[in-house]
């Protein structure tokens, strides 16, 4: 299974990013990986077990990340559902308990990947269980958006904005905790198209996918601005994953649309998904 995802990876790796010299990036030691769903890879085999309600597969990106860079210590601290208060708190997964997540740092602690945001104020969520259920009102409208505007006033684009506060603290800690850290604050691969629609991959009304897309943008931005503010780095995804949307067709989407599969969650990352956004990491690792 391992030779299939570097095969697949390499793939990726030619057509997302340039070529990666063999000495250009740093030697890593100490890799610890902090994040959300997005990062842990729920259902992508095979599952970890500690704990399983973290849903934390062995093939997610910090896993390809800390096999591509040979790091000594590779600690993935991610779990499924996780917001930026799960770094300094506990967070209860089914009848286990993932610890807060910046326990997992050390001094010596040289590399930090944080992919977290989505899940804050249950943004991800009001979007992906709300909009299918409108779309039967307007299906060629925009119901969802409608819906989560109050007085004129879209209150997800309200919480994206709070979020990106939540982050710039969050990378903050992550830095005092290990400031010999490169610190990298990963962004999320698109859900829905830049352009166009396909309902019956995610059931959303076709008004709805534009406003969708220009969340998703919002979200990029605020954790592109967190990073800077926090004196981190940004991995951009959401460019690089154009064309990789749910909707992509021939394999080559990075996220899986609205049915569960064996090998994906609904509207989470696909294994590709995965072998992308490690390829997008490694190659930011060139720079200085």
């Amino acid at each position: 299974m391992r030779k299939s995802l570097y095969a697949g990876l390499a793939v990726l790796l030619a057509a997302v990013v340039p070529a990666v010299p063999a000495n250009a990036v740093h030697a890593y030691q100490n890799y610890v990986a902090l994040g959300d769903s997005f990062t842990a890879g729920p259902q992508i085999p095979e599952q970890r077990l500690d704990p399983a309600g973290c849903h934390r597969s062995s093939a997610n990106y910090p896993s390809l990340l800390a096999d591509l860079l040979v790091a000594r210590s590779a600690v993935d601290a991610s779990c499924s559902g996780a917001d930026t208060t799960h770094l300094t708190q506990p967070q209860e997964v089914g009848d286990d308990m993932n610890p807060p997540q910046l326990s997992a740092l050390r001094p010596e602690t040289d590399l930090v990947t944080v992919g977290l945001g989505g899940n804050d104020y249950n943004l991800f969520q009001r979007i992906v269980e709300t909009c299918p259920v409108l779309r039967a009102q307007n299906p060629t409208g925009a119901p969802c958006r409608q819906y989560f505007t109050v007085n004129g006033s879209d209150t997800l684009r309200a919480i994206v904005t709070q979020t990106e506060g939540n982050l710039t603290d969050s990378l903050r800690r992550v830095r005092e905790r290990s400031p010999k850290a490169r610190v990298l604050a990963v962004g999320y691969p698109r859900i829905v198209p830049a352009n166009g629609f396909c309902g019956a991959i995610l059931p959303f009304a076709d008004g709805d996918y534009a406003w969708i897309a220009d969340l998703e943008a919002a979200l990029a931005g605020a954790i592109a601005n967190a990073a800077a503010a926090s004196g981190s780095s940004y991995v951009d995804v959401h460019g690089p994953s154009l064309g990789h949307d749910a909707c992509a067709q021939g394999g080559s989407a990075w996220v899986n649309g609205a049915v569960d599969r064996d090998d994906a969650a609904r509207f989470h990352p696909v294994r590709a998904g995965m072998q992308g956004v490690s390829g997008l990491i490694y190659a930011h690792l060139q720079s200085p």
